[in-house]
Protein backbone atom coordinates (compact mmCIF):
# COMPACT_ATOMS: atom_id res chain seq x y z
CA UNK A 1 0.00 0.00 0.00
CA UNK A 2 1.03 3.66 -0.24
CA UNK A 3 3.58 4.73 2.22
CA UNK A 4 1.57 6.89 4.88
CA UNK A 5 4.80 8.23 6.36
CA UNK A 6 6.04 10.17 2.99
CA UNK A 7 7.35 13.18 3.15
CA UNK A 8 4.90 15.79 1.64
CA UNK A 9 6.44 18.59 1.65
CA UNK A 10 9.30 16.77 -0.06
CA UNK A 11 7.09 15.67 -2.80
CA UNK A 12 5.65 19.49 -3.12
CA UNK A 13 8.91 20.31 -3.62
CA UNK A 14 10.24 17.59 -5.93
CA UNK A 15 6.89 18.81 -8.45
CA UNK A 16 8.17 22.41 -8.26
CA UNK A 17 11.45 21.47 -8.86
CA UNK A 18 10.11 19.38 -12.31
CA UNK A 19 7.76 22.68 -13.08
CA UNK A 20 11.50 24.25 -12.73
CA UNK A 21 13.44 22.14 -14.92
CA UNK A 22 10.54 22.34 -17.55
CA UNK A 23 10.83 26.59 -17.24
CA UNK A 24 14.39 26.61 -17.70
CA UNK A 25 14.63 28.10 -14.05
CA UNK A 26 18.17 27.18 -12.75
CA UNK A 27 18.56 30.48 -10.60
CA UNK A 28 18.86 28.14 -7.01
CA UNK A 29 17.86 30.73 -4.80
CA UNK A 30 14.84 31.62 -6.98
CA UNK A 31 13.66 27.91 -6.54
CA UNK A 32 14.52 27.61 -2.77
CA UNK A 33 11.77 30.95 -2.42
CA UNK A 34 9.67 29.11 -4.63
CA UNK A 35 9.87 26.12 -2.31
CA UNK A 36 9.70 27.26 0.70
CA UNK A 37 6.68 28.89 2.94
CA UNK A 38 7.10 32.94 3.95
CA UNK A 39 6.02 31.79 7.18
CA UNK A 40 5.51 29.08 9.77
CA UNK A 41 3.59 29.29 12.78
CA UNK A 42 2.92 25.97 15.33
CA UNK A 43 1.27 27.48 18.40
CA UNK A 44 -0.02 25.29 21.58
CA UNK A 45 -3.91 25.84 22.26
CA UNK A 46 -4.85 25.39 25.65
CA UNK A 47 -8.17 24.70 26.14
CA UNK A 48 -10.46 24.04 29.36
CA UNK A 49 -12.63 21.05 28.68
CA UNK A 50 -16.08 20.11 29.91
CA UNK A 51 -14.38 17.65 32.87
CA UNK A 52 -12.44 21.09 34.24
CA UNK A 53 -9.16 19.53 33.06
CA UNK A 54 -7.39 21.71 30.76
CA UNK A 55 -5.84 20.02 27.26
CA UNK A 56 -3.02 21.04 25.12
CA UNK A 57 -3.48 21.09 21.00
CA UNK A 58 -1.34 21.90 18.54
CA UNK A 59 -2.11 23.56 15.79
CA UNK A 60 -0.28 25.43 12.27
CA UNK A 61 -1.02 27.93 10.09
CA UNK A 62 1.85 27.77 7.32
CA UNK A 63 1.42 31.01 4.77
CA UNK A 64 3.83 29.84 1.46
CA UNK A 65 3.59 32.51 -0.95
CA UNK A 66 1.72 35.79 -1.86
CA UNK A 67 3.03 37.29 -4.37
CA UNK A 68 -0.21 36.94 -6.36
CA UNK A 69 -2.66 37.89 -3.36
CA UNK A 70 -3.81 37.35 -0.05
CA UNK A 71 -2.97 34.03 1.27
CA UNK A 72 -6.31 31.51 0.95
CA UNK A 73 -5.99 28.14 2.26
CA UNK A 74 -8.15 25.56 4.53
CA UNK A 75 -7.79 24.73 8.56
CA UNK A 76 -8.45 20.67 9.24
CA UNK A 77 -8.73 19.05 12.04
CA UNK A 78 -7.10 15.54 11.75
CA UNK A 79 -4.45 13.59 13.46
CA UNK A 80 -2.40 12.03 10.25
CA UNK A 81 -0.73 9.00 11.74
CA UNK A 82 2.79 10.46 11.06
CA UNK A 83 2.03 12.63 14.18
CA UNK A 84 2.17 16.63 14.94
CA UNK A 85 5.78 16.50 13.26
CA UNK A 86 4.31 14.82 9.90
CA UNK A 87 1.35 17.05 10.07
CA UNK A 88 3.65 20.08 10.32
CA UNK A 89 5.24 19.00 7.11
CA UNK A 90 1.44 18.18 6.01
CA UNK A 91 0.58 21.90 6.55
CA UNK A 92 4.04 23.18 4.24
CA UNK A 93 3.34 20.83 1.20
CA UNK A 94 -0.50 21.59 1.25
CA UNK A 95 0.12 25.17 1.66
CA UNK A 96 2.63 25.10 -1.68
CA UNK A 97 -0.06 23.40 -3.22
CA UNK A 98 -2.76 26.04 -2.51
CA UNK A 99 0.02 28.76 -4.34
CA UNK A 100 0.37 26.52 -7.15
CA UNK A 101 -4.24 25.71 -7.10
CA UNK A 102 -4.54 29.41 -6.85
CA UNK A 103 -2.25 30.96 -9.82
CA UNK A 104 -3.48 28.13 -12.27
CA UNK A 105 -7.02 28.51 -11.46
CA UNK A 106 -6.25 32.34 -12.45
CA UNK A 107 -7.42 33.78 -9.71
CA UNK A 108 -5.65 36.71 -7.59
CA UNK A 109 -4.78 34.69 -4.34
CA UNK A 110 -1.85 33.30 -2.68
CA UNK A 111 -1.53 29.89 -0.96
CA UNK A 112 -1.64 28.95 3.18
CA UNK A 113 -2.82 26.00 5.42
CA UNK A 114 -4.00 25.38 8.73
CA UNK A 115 -4.79 22.66 11.25
CA UNK A 116 -5.03 21.51 14.54
CA UNK A 117 -3.69 18.29 15.66
CA UNK A 118 -6.88 15.79 17.20
CA UNK A 119 -9.78 14.02 15.13
CA UNK A 120 -13.38 15.12 16.04
CA UNK A 121 -14.30 11.94 14.53
CA UNK A 122 -12.31 9.31 16.38
CA UNK A 123 -12.99 11.23 20.01
CA UNK A 124 -16.62 12.73 21.28
CA UNK A 125 -16.09 16.60 21.94
CA UNK A 126 -19.24 18.63 22.89
CA UNK A 127 -20.69 21.77 20.82
CA UNK A 128 -18.82 23.74 23.42
CA UNK A 129 -15.47 22.10 23.73
CA UNK A 130 -15.44 22.06 19.69
CA UNK A 131 -16.33 26.04 20.05
CA UNK A 132 -13.53 26.74 22.08
CA UNK A 133 -10.65 24.77 20.56
CA UNK A 134 -11.91 26.39 16.97
CA UNK A 135 -11.92 30.27 18.88
CA UNK A 136 -9.15 29.57 20.73
CA UNK A 137 -6.97 28.86 17.54
CA UNK A 138 -8.27 31.89 15.98
CA UNK A 139 -7.21 33.80 19.10
CA UNK A 140 -3.32 32.34 18.52
CA UNK A 141 -3.61 33.44 14.80
CA UNK A 142 -5.71 36.34 14.58
CA UNK A 143 -2.75 38.67 14.01
CA UNK A 144 -1.38 36.88 10.65
CA UNK A 145 -5.36 36.46 9.16
CA UNK A 146 -7.46 39.10 7.91
CA UNK A 147 -9.45 39.75 4.60
CA UNK A 148 -6.54 41.40 3.06
CA UNK A 149 -3.93 39.25 4.90
CA UNK A 150 -4.71 35.17 4.98
CA UNK A 151 -8.37 33.99 4.64
CA UNK A 152 -9.35 30.74 5.88
CA UNK A 153 -11.58 27.75 4.54
CA UNK A 154 -13.34 24.44 5.84
CA UNK A 155 -11.22 21.44 5.14
CA UNK A 156 -10.97 17.85 6.58
CA UNK A 157 -13.58 17.93 9.38
CA UNK A 158 -13.93 21.92 9.51
CA UNK A 159 -17.39 23.17 8.27
CA UNK A 160 -19.43 26.41 7.83
CA UNK A 161 -20.10 26.58 11.51
CA UNK A 162 -16.17 26.71 12.59
CA UNK A 163 -15.86 29.19 9.72
CA UNK A 164 -18.87 31.45 11.65
CA UNK A 165 -16.76 31.25 14.65
CA UNK A 166 -13.39 32.09 13.55
CA UNK A 167 -15.42 34.70 11.73
CA UNK A 168 -17.39 35.98 14.86
CA UNK A 169 -14.01 35.63 16.99
CA UNK A 170 -11.84 38.20 14.66
CA UNK A 171 -14.53 40.25 14.42
CA UNK A 172 -14.55 40.73 18.48
CA UNK A 173 -10.96 41.26 18.65
CA UNK A 174 -10.56 43.43 15.66
CA UNK A 175 -13.82 45.79 17.11
CA UNK A 176 -15.41 44.70 13.90
CA UNK A 177 -19.38 43.97 13.95
CA UNK A 178 -19.38 42.32 10.20
CA UNK A 179 -16.34 41.59 8.08
CA UNK A 180 -17.42 38.36 6.22
CA UNK A 181 -14.46 38.18 3.69
CA UNK A 182 -11.92 37.52 6.98
CA UNK A 183 -13.23 33.84 5.72
CA UNK A 184 -14.94 31.90 2.97
CA UNK A 185 -16.98 28.73 3.31
CA UNK A 186 -20.02 30.16 5.22
CA UNK A 187 -22.84 29.67 5.61
CA UNK A 188 -24.97 31.41 3.51
CA UNK A 189 -26.76 33.55 6.14
CA UNK A 190 -23.26 34.39 7.54
CA UNK A 191 -22.06 35.76 4.08
CA UNK A 192 -21.64 32.45 2.11
CA UNK A 193 -21.79 32.34 -1.69
CA UNK A 194 -24.03 29.66 -3.44
CA UNK A 195 -22.69 27.08 -5.39
CA UNK A 196 -19.70 27.02 -2.47
CA UNK A 197 -20.95 23.42 -1.12
CA UNK A 198 -20.58 21.85 -4.38
CA UNK A 199 -17.75 23.65 -5.77
CA UNK A 200 -15.15 20.68 -5.39
CA UNK A 201 -16.59 17.97 -6.47
CA UNK A 202 -18.61 20.01 -9.36
CA UNK A 203 -15.04 21.81 -10.94
CA UNK A 204 -13.55 17.86 -10.48
CA UNK A 205 -17.10 16.80 -12.43
CA UNK A 206 -15.91 19.48 -15.13
CA UNK A 207 -12.44 18.85 -15.25
CA UNK A 208 -13.57 14.95 -16.04
CA UNK A 209 -15.87 16.19 -18.83
CA UNK A 210 -13.09 17.65 -20.57
CA UNK A 211 -10.58 15.43 -20.47
CA UNK A 212 -13.10 12.77 -21.65
CA UNK A 213 -13.38 14.92 -24.74
CA UNK A 214 -9.90 15.13 -25.15
CA UNK A 215 -9.45 11.66 -25.33
CA UNK A 216 -12.74 10.88 -27.22
CA UNK A 217 -14.49 8.14 -23.78
CA UNK A 218 -18.05 8.84 -24.00
CA UNK A 219 -19.31 9.97 -20.58
CA UNK A 220 -22.43 7.76 -20.86
CA UNK A 221 -22.31 4.36 -19.05
CA UNK A 222 -18.86 5.30 -18.10
CA UNK A 223 -17.46 3.54 -14.98
CA UNK A 224 -16.27 5.62 -12.00
CA UNK A 225 -15.33 4.57 -8.62
CA UNK A 226 -14.72 6.93 -5.31
CA UNK A 227 -12.50 6.67 -2.90
CA UNK A 228 -13.34 8.54 -0.41
CA UNK A 229 -17.10 9.48 0.40
CA UNK A 230 -16.66 13.50 1.91
CA UNK A 231 -18.18 16.41 0.34
CA UNK A 232 -15.90 16.58 -2.64
CA UNK A 233 -16.60 12.72 -3.56
CA UNK A 234 -19.82 12.82 -3.53
CA UNK A 235 -20.78 15.66 -5.10
CA UNK A 236 -18.49 14.30 -7.84
CA UNK A 237 -20.14 11.59 -7.75
CA UNK A 238 -23.30 13.67 -8.31
CA UNK A 239 -22.52 15.52 -11.42
CA UNK A 240 -20.61 12.70 -13.35
CA UNK A 241 -23.90 10.87 -12.76
CA UNK A 242 -25.87 13.19 -14.33
CA UNK A 243 -23.28 13.42 -17.10
CA UNK A 244 -24.54 9.41 -17.52
CA UNK A 245 -21.76 8.07 -15.48
CA UNK A 246 -21.87 5.14 -13.35
CA UNK A 247 -20.29 4.70 -10.01
CA UNK A 248 -19.08 1.01 -9.35
CA UNK A 249 -17.07 1.68 -6.26
CA UNK A 250 -16.88 3.85 -3.10
CA UNK A 251 -14.75 4.29 0.00
CA UNK A 252 -14.99 6.45 3.44
CA UNK A 253 -12.69 5.25 6.60
CA UNK A 254 -15.04 2.18 7.61
CA UNK A 255 -13.48 0.43 4.47
CA UNK A 256 -13.96 -0.20 0.68
CA UNK A 257 -16.88 -1.24 -1.56
CA UNK A 258 -17.48 -2.82 -5.18
CA UNK A 259 -20.53 -3.34 -6.82
CA UNK A 260 -19.74 -4.03 -10.80
CA UNK A 261 -23.23 -3.46 -11.93
CA UNK A 262 -23.46 0.38 -10.56
CA UNK A 263 -24.84 1.92 -7.54
CA UNK A 264 -26.72 5.14 -7.59
CA UNK A 265 -25.87 8.14 -6.01
CA UNK A 266 -28.86 8.68 -3.91
CA UNK A 267 -28.82 5.16 -2.58
CA UNK A 268 -25.40 5.41 -1.17
CA UNK A 269 -25.98 8.65 0.18
CA UNK A 270 -28.85 7.38 2.18
CA UNK A 271 -27.12 4.73 3.19
CA UNK A 272 -24.29 5.85 4.44
CA UNK A 273 -26.51 8.66 6.58
CA UNK A 274 -28.52 5.52 7.61
CA UNK A 275 -25.69 3.16 8.86
CA UNK A 276 -22.73 5.68 9.02
CA UNK A 277 -20.27 3.88 6.47
CA UNK A 278 -20.79 2.60 2.61
CA UNK A 279 -19.63 -0.34 3.52
CA UNK A 280 -22.48 -3.07 3.53
CA UNK A 281 -24.34 -1.16 1.00
CA UNK A 282 -26.52 -3.83 -0.56
CA UNK A 283 -25.08 -6.00 -3.80
CA UNK A 284 -21.68 -4.49 -2.84
CA UNK A 285 -18.34 -6.30 -2.09
CA UNK A 286 -16.14 -5.22 0.42
CA UNK A 287 -12.51 -4.92 -0.57
CA UNK A 288 -9.09 -3.70 0.25
CA UNK A 289 -8.08 -0.48 -0.52
CA UNK A 290 -5.41 -1.24 -2.96
CA UNK A 291 -8.33 -3.42 -4.65
CA UNK A 292 -10.20 -0.42 -5.10
CA UNK A 293 -8.28 1.63 -6.27
CA UNK A 294 -6.80 -1.04 -9.37
CA UNK A 295 -10.34 -2.54 -10.27
CA UNK A 296 -11.21 -1.98 -14.03
CA UNK A 297 -13.05 1.36 -14.96
CA UNK A 298 -13.01 4.18 -16.96
CA UNK A 299 -12.49 7.16 -14.37
CA UNK A 300 -11.01 7.07 -10.59
CA UNK A 301 -11.64 9.91 -8.37
CA UNK A 302 -9.41 9.68 -5.34
CA UNK A 303 -10.83 12.08 -2.84
CA UNK A 304 -9.74 10.55 0.30
CA UNK A 305 -6.28 11.67 1.68
CA UNK A 306 -2.60 12.09 0.59
CA UNK A 307 -0.38 9.52 -0.78
CA UNK A 308 -2.66 6.71 -2.17
CA UNK A 309 -1.29 6.01 -5.50
CA UNK A 310 2.67 4.71 -5.20
CA UNK A 311 4.15 3.40 -7.26
CA UNK A 312 2.66 -0.10 -7.00
CA UNK A 313 -0.57 0.88 -7.17
CA UNK A 314 -0.25 2.40 -10.58
CA UNK A 315 1.32 0.08 -12.16
CA UNK A 316 -2.06 -2.52 -11.35
CA UNK A 317 -4.58 0.63 -11.95
CA UNK A 318 -6.67 0.20 -14.76
CA UNK A 319 -8.14 3.34 -15.64
CA UNK A 320 -8.03 5.91 -18.16
CA UNK A 321 -8.57 9.32 -16.90
CA UNK A 322 -7.88 9.89 -12.60
CA UNK A 323 -9.37 13.17 -10.93
CA UNK A 324 -7.18 14.10 -8.18
CA UNK A 325 -10.46 15.68 -5.91
CA UNK A 326 -7.93 15.27 -2.80
CA UNK A 327 -4.96 16.82 -2.15
CA UNK A 328 -1.81 14.95 -2.98
CA UNK A 329 -3.26 11.83 -3.38
CA UNK A 330 -0.60 10.82 -6.26
CA UNK A 331 3.35 9.94 -5.14
CA UNK A 332 5.45 11.58 -7.41
CA UNK A 333 7.10 8.08 -7.90
CA UNK A 334 3.98 7.15 -9.93
CA UNK A 335 3.76 9.65 -12.42
CA UNK A 336 6.15 8.39 -14.94
CA UNK A 337 4.34 5.36 -14.66
CA UNK A 338 0.95 6.43 -14.85
CA UNK A 339 1.94 8.69 -18.38
CA UNK A 340 3.49 5.84 -19.42
CA UNK A 341 0.42 3.89 -19.33
CA UNK A 342 -1.53 7.12 -21.38
CA UNK A 343 -3.97 7.88 -18.57
CA UNK A 344 -4.83 10.90 -17.71
CA UNK A 345 -4.15 12.69 -14.43
CA UNK A 346 -6.22 15.61 -14.00
CA UNK A 347 -3.70 16.84 -11.08
CA UNK A 348 -5.27 18.17 -7.53
CA UNK A 349 -4.30 22.25 -8.31
CA UNK A 350 -6.77 21.38 -11.16
CA UNK A 351 -9.04 18.93 -10.63
CA UNK A 352 -10.14 20.41 -6.94
CA UNK A 353 -9.28 23.79 -8.02
CA UNK A 354 -13.35 24.75 -8.10
CA UNK A 355 -13.46 24.92 -4.50
CA UNK A 356 -10.78 28.25 -4.17
CA UNK A 357 -12.36 29.01 -7.23
CA UNK A 358 -15.87 29.73 -5.62
CA UNK A 359 -14.14 30.48 -2.39
CA UNK A 360 -12.56 33.84 -4.15
CA UNK A 361 -16.03 34.70 -5.53
CA UNK A 362 -17.32 34.42 -2.07
CA UNK A 363 -14.65 36.97 -0.84
CA UNK A 364 -15.58 39.33 -3.87
CA UNK A 365 -19.49 39.23 -2.96
CA UNK A 366 -18.61 39.65 0.76
CA UNK A 367 -16.06 42.44 0.05
CA UNK A 368 -18.69 44.17 -2.55
CA UNK A 369 -21.69 43.68 -0.12
CA UNK A 370 -23.24 42.21 -3.15
CA UNK A 371 -24.55 38.96 -3.70
CA UNK A 372 -25.14 36.36 -6.82
CA UNK A 373 -26.86 33.76 -8.21
CA UNK A 374 -26.37 30.05 -8.18
CA UNK A 375 -25.97 29.66 -12.10
CA UNK A 376 -24.20 32.79 -12.00
CA UNK A 377 -21.39 31.65 -9.60
CA UNK A 378 -21.03 28.31 -11.13
CA UNK A 379 -20.07 29.41 -14.27
CA UNK A 380 -17.60 31.32 -13.48
CA UNK A 381 -16.12 28.51 -12.04
CA UNK A 382 -16.84 26.47 -15.11
CA UNK A 383 -14.65 29.55 -17.17
CA UNK A 384 -12.11 29.10 -14.98
CA UNK A 385 -11.60 25.31 -14.91
CA UNK A 386 -12.12 25.00 -18.34
CA UNK A 387 -9.76 27.43 -19.56
CA UNK A 388 -7.35 26.23 -16.41
CA UNK A 389 -7.85 22.31 -18.42
CA UNK A 390 -7.50 23.44 -21.88
CA UNK A 391 -4.13 25.70 -20.80
CA UNK A 392 -2.58 22.54 -19.60
CA UNK A 393 -3.50 20.14 -22.20
CA UNK A 394 -2.19 22.25 -24.78
CA UNK A 395 1.47 22.79 -22.74
CA UNK A 396 1.25 18.93 -22.06
CA UNK A 397 1.16 17.91 -25.41
CA UNK A 398 3.44 20.77 -27.00
CA UNK A 399 6.20 19.70 -24.48
CA UNK A 400 5.10 15.73 -24.46
CA UNK A 401 4.69 15.95 -20.88
CA UNK A 402 2.33 14.79 -18.15
CA UNK A 403 -0.40 17.17 -17.28
CA UNK A 404 0.89 17.43 -14.01
CA UNK A 405 4.02 19.13 -14.61
CA UNK A 406 2.05 21.19 -17.21
CA UNK A 407 -0.13 22.55 -14.48
CA UNK A 408 2.83 22.93 -12.46
CA UNK A 409 4.89 24.88 -14.89
CA UNK A 410 1.79 27.31 -15.98
CA UNK A 411 1.39 27.54 -12.00
CA UNK A 412 5.00 28.86 -11.39
CA UNK A 413 5.30 30.70 -14.23
CA UNK A 414 2.72 32.58 -12.90
CA UNK A 415 4.12 33.07 -9.53
CA UNK A 416 7.73 34.19 -10.81
CA UNK A 417 5.79 36.51 -13.09
CA UNK A 418 4.33 38.22 -9.68
CA UNK A 419 8.05 38.10 -8.17
CA UNK A 420 9.62 39.71 -10.49
CA UNK A 421 7.14 42.07 -10.82
CA UNK A 422 7.38 43.18 -7.33
CA UNK A 423 10.81 42.67 -6.58
CA UNK A 424 12.41 42.19 -3.14
CA UNK A 425 12.29 44.94 -0.64
CA UNK A 426 13.70 46.55 1.31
Amino acid sequence: MAKIHADPFANATKQLNDACDILGIKDKGLREYLAMPNKMMRVKIPVRMDNGQIRIFTGFRCQHNNDRGPYKGGIRYFDPEGGVEYMEREVMALSAWMTWKTSLAGVPLGGAKGAIYFNPKKEKFSRIEMSRITRRFTFMISEIIGPQKDIPAPDVYTTGKEMTQIMDTWGKLHGVTQQPAVVTGKPIPMGGSLARNVATGLGTAYCVREAAQYIGLPLKGAKVILQGFGNASTFSGEYLEKMGCIIIGASDSKGDIIKTSGMKMKDLEKWKRKKGTVVGFPGSTKVTTEKLLTTKCDILIPAALENQIDANIAKKIQCKIIGEAANGPTLPEADPILFKKKIIVIPDILANSGGVTISYYEWVQNNLGQYWGFVHVAKLMEDHIVRGYHDAAALATKKKIDMRRACMAIAVKRVVEAFELRGIWP
